[in-house]
């Protein structure tokens, strides 16, 4: 059987690592392609994506029977999630679930990842975002705000899972943005002060299959990772 869509991407990005996630719960086949030469015009292949994409951004979803061509990972997710018969799992069997799920999704991408992401670019990429100390712990600040509702949610619920007593398009939204968190940010710090059961829970979730293929092993860090000052 062809698979259901291909997703075209750079390596390693956690917004296809949670796409992969929701498809592989919902019994659907993604194929990744990363062989190309993102925003190059003279990459023949670069110019047939922007052919199907032409704002040029990924990930971008494309569905083998051409009905859809899809950006932004967020609504990627949610549109596997909505195509295989764990729907209403993923995204919610009540207007209430679906509504939190939902919450949760944005609060992923525009608390956690949007926080996240200047830290990770001051480490790993100061051409892009020169390090400097107060701009990182600025992020950083915002991100364990973001980290400790995240736990006060699971303290007053079953510790489980965000919505209800299954694993939905919340948690995997979530996750995605902590498990990546862990390998440079979330350090033992944090996780003391503002998040104590956060790193149970995600091992929690990577014992569902689905997730650990997607995600892989939970790497942490002792101390968070700095740029270094010119």
């Amino acid at each position: 059987m062809a698979p259901f869509a291909t997703i075209y991407t750079y390596p390693n990005n956690v917004r296809v690592q949670r796409a992969q996630a929701v498809a592989k719960l919902n019994g659907l086949e993604i194929v990744e392609d990363s062989d190309f030469q993102l925003a190059n015009p003279s990459d023949p292949k670069w110019a047939a994506i922007l052919a199907k994409f032409p704002y040029g951004k990924v990930p971008a979803l494309s569905t083998t029977d051409g009905s859809l061509n899809l950006t932004e990972g967020q609504a990627i997710v949610r549109f596997l999630a909505d195509s295989g018969p764990k729907s209403e799992q993923l995204l919610g069997r009540t207007a209430v679930d679906r509504a939190l799920i939902e919450q949760w999704a944005c609060f992923a991408e525009q608390e956690l990842l949007t926080n996240l992401y200047p830290c990770m670019l001051m480490v790993h990429r100061p051409d892009l975002v020169p390090y400097t100390p107060e701009g990182y712990d600025a992020s950083a600040k915002k991100f364990e705000r973001a980290v400790k509702h995240v736990e006060n949610t699971l303290a007053k619920g079953n510790g489980k899972f965000l919505v209800g007593e299954e694993v939905t398009v919340a948690d995997v939204m979530v996750a995605g943005a902590l498990i990546l968190a862990s390998k440079l940010l979330l350090d033992a710090e944090m996780k003391k002060s503002a998040a104590p059961s956060v790193e149970g829970y995600l091992k929690g979730l990577l014992e569902i299959p689905e997730l650990k293929e997607s995600f892989g092993e939970l790497v942490t860090v002792q101390e968070r990772l700095r740029g270094k000052t010119e």
